[in-house]
């Protein structure tokens, strides 16, 4: 399949995800104490559902199409969230957001089964499966019962790889086979290669070089690469200072083909994405082709 090969298109809600035609953003919304980017809602916790609605609100008036709701940090070091305590977490949150914003796709960033159930029977509708690859897609059984795309991401416990695109491509075929297995259609799975999940600096980069490869698996691809560590590292810059570094991966995403990015800063993100889409699509909706200035 080629990465501009529109695809059938998958309605969500009042979103239509026609893939192919344009790249579609989402908005991180963490509902942690601990997040790495310094995000978490949870460090007021009073205020958590009010402040997780304002910044889904936001983040949609920004261009947002899908909101990502995840309850557990999985910065490196972070302290692990017992179940019913990941579910208290979200479940209020995903809720709260359905009310008020009805038509908009909601996930849920857990690696919990029982949490993405949680997440679904409150309103989500999607589930982001950070362990899919560590726990072999674990949670396919709750997505295929609830009809519910599933995110299948990419992770090892040790970045050991003889080569890194190749070994990921073949890991995530591996889950894609076991997801459909568990009875999940093929058009309703996305794949994530999982930017420092398992992986070295060095190793992220030669993904993100050869991002094109991942149309070999013939699915729909997210990309997270949102103020990581390897952008830190490449510029030497403290993760509140990472936004040109991720606008630069953006920008690389929508060149290769990458059909959603997962990303904080919704409104930046968003206008190099549409700057991209219509050079790299040749979209018009946001420019006058026949206007020079």
């Amino acid at each position: 399949m080629d990465a501009g090969e529109a695809r059938a298109a998958l309605r969500i809600r009042g979103l239509e995800l026609r893939f192919g035609t344009r790249t579609f953003v989402m908005g991180i919304l963490n509902v942690t104490p601990d997040s790495f980017s310094g995000d978490g809602l949870l460090r007021d916790p009073a205020r958590a559902t009010d402040l997780a609605v304002g910044q889904a609100v936001r983040m949609v008036d920004e261009g947002a199409d899908i909101i990502d709701v995840g309850g557990e940090s999985t910065r490196p070091g972070h302290d692990p969230v017992g179940e019913d305590e990941e579910i208290e977490r979200v479940s209020g949150v995903v809720r709260a957001i359905r009310t008020r914003l009805p038509a908009v796709p909601i996930s849920i960033d857990t690696s919990k089964s029982r949490v993405a159930e949680a997440a679904l029977a409150g309103g989500a509708d999607i589930i982001n499966d950070v362990a899919a690859v560590t726990a072999s897609a674990a949670s396919a059984g709750v997505a295929a019962a609830h009809g519910a795309p599933y995110i299948l991401m990419h992770s090892r416990a040790r970045p050991d790889y003889r080569d890194v695109v190749r070994e990921v491509i073949d890991d995530l075929r591996r889950v894609l086979e076991l997801a459909e297995a568990a009875g999940c259609p093929r058009d309703r799975l996305i794949v994530d290669p999982g930017i420092g999940f398992g992986k070295t600096a060095e190793q992220n980069l030669q993904l993100l070089a050869r991002l094109a490869s991942l149309h070999e698996l013939r699915q729909p691809i997210l990309l997270g690469t949102s103020r990581k560590s390897t952008i830190g590292r490449v510029l030497g810059l403290p993760v509140e200072e990472r936004l040109e570094g991720t606008l630069a991966t953006t920008a690389l995403a929508v060149a290769a083909g990458v059909d959603i990015v997962r990303v904080h800063d919704v409104r930046a993100n968003v206008r190099v994405v549409r700057m991209s889409d219509a050079i790299v699509r040749g979209g018009r909706r946001h420019a006058d082709a026949d206007t020079e200035v």
